[in-house]
């Protein structure tokens, strides 16, 4: 299943998005960001469905919380970062 990882900057910012997320009606779920996509350090991410991104995005921007990076997750399980 193709699904988006929406990448914050921290726990705190993951929680405030999902919240955010969860109030609108879609459905999403917190989760530490995969070493390939982190940079490095510890970060979370939100992940929501692939049909749900351009009406996350839409209630993220209305909120005024803007993702750090969105990757796209395919089938084989690797991440390709989709541009905003």
């Amino acid at each position: 299943m193709l699904y988006y990882l929406i990448v914050c900057r921290s726990l705190t910012y993951a929680q405030r998005t999902a919240s955010a997320l969860d109030r609108a009606g879609i459905s999403a779920h917190i989760l530490r960001s995969p070493k390939a996509i982190s940079g490095g350090g510890c970060s979370h991410s939100v992940k929501v469905s692939q049909r749900s991104l351009s009406g996350a995005l839409v209630v993220l921007n209305k909120v005024g919380l803007s993702p750090e990076r969105i990757y796209l997750t395919s089938g084989d399980g690797s991440y390709r970062e989709v541009s905003l």
